[in-house]
């Protein structure tokens, strides 16, 4: 089977979403883009996730081209291919409706703030507007918002956009970014909401990246 290592952790990466209900039914969609060939591997659109094999993740080009895998690829292509082609330093990117994340993408234009230390890395994650989904539009201003060097962004009424170097670091991205929103959620409705101040902030992600540079 052709791409086969990179099918087979987009499979385990959806599973596992599913799995902590970051996905539920077929929404969400997952992607991861090979090393030595131009080539990405993206859950198909439509298809139950639990049953799936390897061979039904769908191959694309950086250009969103279908060119193997017996299902349609994810009608969200355009985002994740968009943001590939933006950033070289992306090989994993993650799509989810998680429920807290898409909660908190109601307030457009209010961005996550971290609450723990371990949620610094992956800050800031602002909201996108929404447009429809699956459009070059939608994708193009998750490109802006993800910028240069983010991670994650929210998308109002949609979910969330997650990103990584490989599918772990993605994955993170998503788990801590749901977490967040799950955070946040709860300290304001409690009235206590009080992220961490933002040289705490700024320190946590040196030091982060100074142990991922190790």
């Amino acid at each position: 089977m052709k791409y086969e290592n990179i099918r087979k952790q987009v499979l385990d990466a959806i599973l596992e979403a599913v799995e902590q209900g970051l996905i539920k039914g077929t929404s969400g969609n997952i992607a991861l883009r090979d090393d030595v060939d131009d080539v990405v591997a993206i859950t198909p659109s439509g298809i139950p996730y639990k049953g799936m094999k390897p061979e039904d993740i769908a191959i694309v080009d950086l250009d969103g081209n279908w060119l193997d895998g017996p299902y349609k690829p994810s009608s969200e292509v355009p985002m994740h291919t968009a943001v590939l082609r933006a950033r070289p330093d992306i090989k994993a990117t993650v799509h989810t409706h998680a429920m807290y994340a898409t909660i908190m993408a109601m307030g457009e234009g209010t961005e996550l703030k971290p609450i723990t230390p371990p949620q610094c890395e992956f800050v800031p994650v602002g909201v996108v507007p929404f447009t429809m989904p699956g459009s070059n539009d939608v994708a193009d201003k998750v490109v802006e918002a993800l910028g240069k060097d983010g991670r994650a962004v929210l998308i109002k009424n949609h979910g969330m956009f997650c990103c990584g170097k490989n599918m772990k670091a993605a994955m993170a991205a998503t788990e801590y970014t749901e977490e967040m929103a799950v955070t946040t959620m709860y300290a304001k409705m409690l009235g206590v909401y009080e992220p961490m101040p933002e040289e705490a902030v700024r320190k946590m992600k040196e030091l982060i990246a100074a142990d991922q540079a190790v």
